[in-house]
């Protein structure tokens, strides 16, 4: 053999690969490792490893696009695959067609995996979950229409709450077009709900009779779950029986373990809405009677009363009170005035014996010298005129000459 370049020596190598029929359809158990998902292509590129040896593997997008849960480093894993080379690295690699979790099922992974991812965003919280209406009056379901769940759900309303209105679209609830046929029908609720329309249920259920985890498969979808967190109106999940759980019934508002659950917990029982109004009914026929005969002793009491049968009564004693008061007022009022008259006469004798008019009047006179009154005979002096002020009139004069107490002339 001459001289081969390393493109050719690969090639060979990878015909030889390509033609051994063992290698071309064999199933492999491995580990995971150096797991990463190209998001641009779609691909999947791995290591399947075990205790003693390890090999690469790839999963092309085509073959990726159709698994059921999403790889995980440290997963056990069992793969259909081819072995060939990669020529231009030399290194020979598994291409993988399909792959299965060495365990449990593919859909248990993928129900798992997308329980903690969901988990972790809040969408399971008790916080943003909304309360169910006490007595809603149009009740939405979104179910198969054939199924034994909407019968269930019918019988149950009709029974507990026949007043309510059931506004059904019906659904595919398995098969690939199940989900985005339930994400159809929540939307159209809604919109119904942003319209303010008439028909707007008050709460929704939405659900199916129980199956296997493949049969129930539609109500671990991603989009109808974000869907359902988003709805503004309650939603109930009523999917399966008891021991079935999904998604969807985690991130519902409530979940019921049955379609015939779903429905009591929607609606009111009306035989004890019934008796309960029969109760409330007895107990406001009781409050009213005993209002009715307090308010009828208070009437008697009250026709009963002086002011009601001698209303004249009242007058007659407010009279005598009024005359009490005006005489004890009169009374005192005369007294006071004749105290005080006799204080005013009694000042008025003083005011009267102190009056310079009664001395005039015993033949004094008052002497004034410019509008000043003179009172020593040395105020004034020779040629001064002085008017005298008698009880009975005034005389002017002139001084003709002053005579002092020792007898000398000013």
């Amino acid at each position: 053999m001459g001289v081969i370049t390393v493109s050719q020596l690969n090639r060979y190598v990878r015909s030889l690969l390509d033609g051994d029929g063992n290698l071309r359809d064999l199933l492999l158990s491995g580990e995971i490792s150096n797991f990463t998902n190209h998001y641009q292509s779609g691909h999947l590129y791995m290591t399947l490893k075990d205790e003693g040896a390890a090999v690469k593997a790839v999963m092309f997008r085509s073959q990726a696009m159709h698994l059921r849960f999403k790889p995980e480093n440290g997963m056990k894993v069992i793969v259909r695959a081819r072995v060939s080379l990669y020529e231009k690295d030399g290194a020979y690699q598994l291409y993988i067609d399909e792959m299965q979790p060495d365990g449990a099922g593919a859909l248990q992974i993928a129900f798992e995996q997308m329980k903690r991812r969901l988990q972790e965003e809040g969408l399971f919280d008790e916080s943003r979950k909304q309360p169910l209406p006490r007595y809603p009056q149009r009740i939405g379901v979104i179910t198969s229409p054939t199924g034994a769940a909407v019968r269930d759900i019918l019988n149950v309303l009709g029974r507990r709450y026949p007043c309510a209105r059931v506004i059904l679209i019906p659904v595919l609830v398995q098969g690939e077009n199940a989900p985005t046929d339930l994400c159809r029908a929540l939307r159209r609720f809604a919109d119904m709900s942003k319209k303010h329309d008439q028909l707007t249920p008050d709460v929704i259920i939405i659900g199916r009779g129980g199956g296997s985890l493949e049969e129930l498969w539609a109500f671990n979808d991603e989009t109808l779950a974000r869907t359902i967190a988003a709805m503004p109106i309650p939603v109930i999940s009523a999917v399966g029986h008891e021991t079935d759980f999904t998604i969807c019934d985690f991130v519902a508002d409530m979940r019921a373990p049955t379609p015939s659950a779903a429905a009591e917990l929607a609606v009111p029982d009306r035989v004890e809405l019934l008796h309960r109004i029969g109760r409330l009914s007895d107990s406001l026929s009781a409050a009213l009677t005993a209002f009715v005969d307090r308010k009828q002793q208070q009437l008697e009491l009250l026709c009963n009363r002086r002011c009601l049968s001698q209303p004249l009564y009242y007058v007659e004693e407010r009279t005598m009170q009024l005359d009490y008061l005006t005489r004890s007022f009169s009374a005192s009022a005369g007294a006071t005035v004749s105290r005080l008259g006799n204080r005013l006469a009694a000042l008025a004798g003083k005011l009267d014996a102190m009056s310079p008019l009664r001395v005039i009047a015993r033949g004094y006179a008052i002497a004034s010298c410019e509008d000043a009154v003179v009172t020593a005979a040395g105020d004034v002096h020779t040629g001064d005129a002085l008017l005298l002020q008698f009880h009975d009139g005034q005389v002017a004069c002139r001084v003709e000459d002053t005579i002092i107490k020792d007898g000398e002339a000013l």
